[in-house]
C-alpha cells in the first residue's frame, strides 16, 4: 500500500516512479507556474509532469531549480516527465524535440519521455527514436500517452523496448478498466491525467457522501481511489493550499465497498479528446 508522497512504483525496467505528482497542463509561463512547481517540491512532491505542447517547460525548469534548492534535495531525487508533440513525431524530429525539451527545462536528462498522442502512421517511428534515447541513457524510462489497447499492441509488436508507462485520461467517469488490465498484463504502468475530471466531479453526490464519511474532500477521495487502484496520478493545481490538500491522501484507506461505489460511476465519459478520433 502507498504510504506517503515519496512512495514509488517500480517500472518494468527497474526505475522507480512516484505514485503521486504535480501536473501543469494549461498553466502558463510565469511566476504562478514557477511558484506551483517550487511549492510542490517544498511540500514533498517528487514528480513533475509537463509536455512540449504546454509551452511551459522553461518555467517548470525554473520551478524545479528553485524547489530543489529550497527542499535541499538533488536532481536525482526528482522524477521529471515531458512529452513529444504530434507535429514532431518522426525519428529525427522526435530526437530533436527531446533535446529542445531538455534545453528549455535546463536539465541533463528526463526520467520519463512520452509520445503524447497516437498519431496514425507516425507514432511507430517516434517510438524507435524513444528507444534510441533510452538505449543511449539520455532518458531513464519511455512510454506513451493516450494509447488504446490496439495502439499498444501495434507498438509492442515491433518494439525492442516495451513502453513502461501509458498515461491516459482516467477518473471515476472513465475508469479505463480494459486498458488497465491490458497494461497490467504487459507490465506497463497506468498513469491518470485529469484525475479530477477538470473539477466536474467535485459536486457528485456519491463522492460527497464518501468524502464526508472519511472527513476528506471529494478530490482527496478520488486521488485515494487512483492510488488504491494501482494508478499513478498527477493532479494539477497552482494554489499552495490545494497542492498540499491534494497530497494529503496517505492517512486514510477506502473500503472495498467504497472503491466499488466509485468505480460504478463509470460512464466511459471523456472530457478530453478521443484517442481514436482526434484531428490535431
Amino acid at each position: 500500500m502507498v504510504k506517503n508522497l515519496q512512495d514509488t512504483t517500480t517500472l518494468h525496467n527497474g526505475v522507480k516512479m512516484p505514485w503521486f505528482g504535480l501536473g501543469v497542463f494549461k498553466v502558463e509561463e510565469g511566476p504562478e507556474l514557477v511558484n506551483a512547481v517550487k511549492v510542490a517540491i517544498k511540500h514533498g512532491y517528487r514528480s513533475i509532469d509537463t509536455a512540449a505542447i504546454y509551452e511551459n517547460e522553461e518555467g517548470v525548469g525554473q520551478g524545479i531549480r528553485e524547489g530543489l534548492k529550497e527542499a535541499g534535495i538533488s536532481r536525482e531525487d526528482l522524477f521529471v516527465t515531458s512529452k513529444v508533440w504530434n507535429a514532431d513525431l518522426g525519428y529525427e524530429s522526435t530526437i530533436a524535440a527531446y533535446e529542445t525539451s531538455l534545453k528549455k527545462l535546463g536539465l541533463e536528462y528526463l526520467d520519463l519521455y512520452l509520445i503524447h498522442w497516437p498519431v496514425e502512421g507516425k507514432y511507430k517511428e517516434a517510438w524507435k527514436a524513444l528507444e534510441t534515447l533510452y538505449k543511449e541513457g539520455k532518458v531513464k524510462a519511455i512510454g506513451v500517452s493516450n494509447f488504446q489497447i490496439h495502439h499498444l499492441k501495434d507498438v509492442i509488436k515491433d518494439a525492442e523496448v516495451k513502453p513502461m508507462v501509458n498515461q491516459v485520461e482516467c477518473h471515476p467517469r472513465l475508469t479505463q478498466k480494459e486498458v488497465q488490465a491490458f497494461c497490467t498484463e504487459q507490465g506497463i504502468q497506468l498513469e491518470a491525467w485529469s484525475p479530477l475530471m477538470q473539477g466536474e466531479l467535485l459536486d457528485n453526490e456519491v463522492l460527497q457522501e464518501i468524502a464526508t464519511k472519511y472527513g476528506k474532500s471529494v478530490a482527496q477521495v478520488i486521488l485515494r481511489w487512483d492510488l488504491q487502484n494501482g494508478i499513478v496520478t498527477i493532479p494539477k493545481s497552482t494554489k499552495e493550499h490545494r497542492i498540499v490538500e491534494n497530497s494529503s491522501v496517505f492517512d486514510f484507506e477506502l473500503t472495498e465497498e467504497d472503491m466499488n461505489r466509485i468505480s460504478e460511476l463509470n460512464q466511459n465519459h471523456r472530457v478530453g479528446p478521443d484517442p481514436d478520433n482526434f484531428d490535431f
